[in-house]
């Protein structure tokens, strides 16, 4: 029979299951059926016209060149920063790892804002080249309607989430293995071939699929360089005809069908083999100390890296100051007026108003769920443990246009209704989306507390909800502060669920204002800048924050 504390675990369970169907499966297979469906009845005649039109096709093939672009683009970056960063001890190392970091402190299609700036005909980039000689006449960087200009902006951004993965798995390599293949005559380059390289499948697997997915699925980035022919765009643009033109609904199964597809293909062709180890490895501990010329060069190269990386907040920032920016590198002139208009003006006040609300209480969803998930993960053991888990993590895996099109297109003709007020959708797609982070973090936090503690706890007579507030909640209080910053400032800057759901704009978040402001003439585009510097400024006080309390385990957040 049940005793009362496997009562409490089902009820746990059952809750969870509602949740996790009602905002995550059922607007899935809403869309599902909506793609399938016509007339009443059962076709597959809606995807037949999406692959008629050339338009689709040709959107779908844009988008997959600009994923592996970006994807790339950032292994090419993250294998040698992961390699320095782990196994290499020099001066100030701690400090430019933390710099590497930077780029996740805002959205790229804010940066995106700025690198129209830099790098359009007659933007800074082109006019420093030719100052310098080294170049006569501008390039067009933009050239093909902002293709390479995504690329490097998605590059830039996403490279330090496949950095944490490379770095925790490069980290977590068994030094031994390593020492045996040279004590075997192996060279470094075949010992990092052969044994280092299949060892860290997983990592390179989890960053790659991260980047992949995100880059395929960005949907504000395209938006601001003007790139209308790639997926989430069409999406975007199939909102206002969802009642009449079932195309939308298609193509958001598509994209999803193909995700699954790319991911599964990935994993069978990248994880093939027992990765396991007889040992942890601690290869940042045993980091071989380095200076002089072989020193120089990191600092080059992660400074390089660094500068790269910063260019788009460097040119947000100044073009929120600028005054007067036209054919020279730098602003010519500068003013404080666009910060002051930002807290003046109607449409910036309302969406920092309500981008707090709304991510304060998706904070408190989260923190909740969070605790429960990870609780019943790590202490308890049921039918279907490896089944909450993955459920808990799988916001990670689906695209945001995917989960905020099929709640849009749900929850018509419902209190949820997000075409009559999308409060509460917003708050339920920011909880669900930042989920991940506050489930890994305290999960991690329950990892480090014995359970012998609270089972001393319960002998004594304290009931389980007291244990957990008691002894449990404060020793991890660490681990649930810094998912809770992470998932408050991260949902601050929410792109894909607040250009989809905020229809209206007396509940625009801070996003959706930036990206209605960005299209308004005169002074729109350097109030936008300055509401991302605001941005910038409070998702790097988050990331700092967490990183002070959790340190390394930050990574786990990013991980799949």
């Amino acid at each position: 029979m049940f005793n009362r504390g496997s009562v409490k675990i089902w009820i746990a369970l059952l809750l969870l299951a509602l949740f996790f169907a009602a905002f995550m499966l059922y607007p899935l297979l809403y869309v599902f059926k909506s793609a399938f469906t016509a007339d009443g009845k059962f076709t597959f005649s809606i995807f037949n016209n999406l692959f008629h039109n050339r338009i689709i096709l040709e959107s779908i093939f844009n988008s997959f060149k600009i994923a592996v672009a970006a994807t790339v683009f950032t292994l090419v970056l993250s294998v040698p920063l992961s390699f320095i960063f782990t196994r290499i001890d020099f001066h100030g190392r701690k400090i430019l790892s933390s710099l590497l970091l930077v780029p996740l402190i805002m959205p790229p299609f804010v940066g995106a804002i700025g690198m129209r700036h830099l790098l359009a005909r007659f933007g800074s980039i082109n006019l420093l080249l030719i100052d310098l000689g080294l170049m006569k006449q501008p390039v067009s960087w933009l050239a093909g309607g902002g293709f390479w200009g995504i690329v490097i902006l998605e590059a830039l951004h996403l490279y330090p989430i496949m950095f944490l993965n490379l770095s925790s798995a490069l980290a977590n390599v068994d030094p031994a293995l390593e020492q045996a293949a040279k004590n075997l005559g192996a060279g470094k380059f075949r010992t990092w071939r052969t044994v280092t390289t299949p060892l860290m499948t997983p990592g390179i697997f989890a960053g790659c699929s991260i980047v992949f997915i995100w880059a395929f699925t960005d949907l504000g980035t395209p938006l601001v360089f003007e790139y209308s022919k790639v997926i989430p765009v069409q999406i975007f643009n199939f909102i206002s005809e969802s009642g009449t033109n079932p195309l939308g609904y298609a193509l958001v199964v598509l994209v999803l069908l193909l995700t699954v597809l790319i991911f599964g293909a990935a994993k069978r062709f990248m994880v093939r083999g027992e990765y396991s180890m007889m040992a942890r490895g601690h290869a940042g501990d045993g980091a071989v100390k380095t200076s002089g010329a072989r020193a120089a060069a990191i600092y080059l190269f992660t400074g390089a890296v660094i500068v790269a990386a910063l260019l788009p907040h460097i040119s947000v920032a100044l073009s929120s100051l600028s005054k007067r920016w036209f054919m020279s590198v730098v602003p010519s002139e500068y003013t404080l007026k666009f910060f002051s208009t930002v807290f003046k003006h109607e449409l910036t006040l309302t969406s920092i108003r309500n981008s707090i609300s709304y991510s304060f209480l998706s904070t408190i969803i989260d923190v909740v769920l969070g605790i429960v998930i990870a609780y019943l993960i790590a202490r308890k053991k049921f039918f279907g443990r490896g089944l909450l888990d993955a459920l808990s993590m799988l916001p990670l895996a689906i695209p945001g246009i995917i989960l905020a099109f099929g709640y849009l297109m749900a929850f018509i003709d419902t209190p949820l209704d997000a075409f009559k007020n999308p409060v509460a959708l917003l708050v339920i797609s920011y909880a669900v989306r930042r989920l991940p982070y506050i489930v890994r973090s305290a999960y991690a936090g329950f990892q480090q507390v014995s359970v012998s503690l609270e089972e001393a706890s319960l002998n004594l007579g304290a009931g389980t909800l007291r244990t957990i507030t008691k002894i449990t909640m404060p020793l991890i209080s660490a681990n649930l502060v810094a998912g809770a910053v992470l998932c408050f400032a991260f949902a601050m800057l929410e792109v894909s669920d607040s250009l989809v759901l905020a229809v209206k704009e007396q509940y625009f978040p801070i996003t959706k204002a930036i990206y209605q402001l960005f299209g308004r003439i005169e002074d729109g585009p350097s109030i936008a800048c300055a509401m991302g510097v605001i941005g910038m400024v409070l998702l790097m006080s988050a990331l700092v924050a967490a990183s002070r309390l959790i340190g390394r385990r930050m990574g786990q957040m990013f991980r799949i």
